[in-house]
């Protein structure tokens, strides 16, 4: 019989899914490692294969004017199947290393 394999410690402060999946680029359940950067974002859009693209939101200080401004920046990150996400998500990435050409980093949590 197969035994239920526990989710992996990544090393940060986030909650593992509750479902397994089987994916090896999983931080939880597969091997990939992470590192760097953690960011919080909105999921704007989940039509890629395993990949959700995720946009975030930052003030940004122009000198001339001393005032700040609002600016985006979107990321994609890769999926992994046990992480149920949809438009609209808040989430958590991690930095990996390069999954693809635009992907470096992975989703680790839905924040509620």
């Amino acid at each position: 019989m197969a035994e239920k394999k526990e989710a992996r410690n990544i090393g940060l402060n986030v909650k593992a899914p509750d479902t397994m999946c089987t994916d090896p680029e999983c931080p939880f359940h597969g091997t990939l490692p992470v590192r760097g950067q953690v960011l919080v974002g909105t999921v704007v859009s989940t039509k890629m294969h395993n990949t959700v693209s995720v946009e975030r939101e930052f003030m940004h200080f122009v000198k001339k004017f001393e005032r700040y401004e609002k600016r985006t920046s979107t990321y994609h990150a890769h999926c992994p199947p046990c992480m149920k996400l949809s438009v609209g998500d808040r989430v958590r990435i991690a930095e990996c290393r390069p999954l693809s050409k635009t992907v470096s980093f992975v989703t680790v949590e839905k924040i509620v």
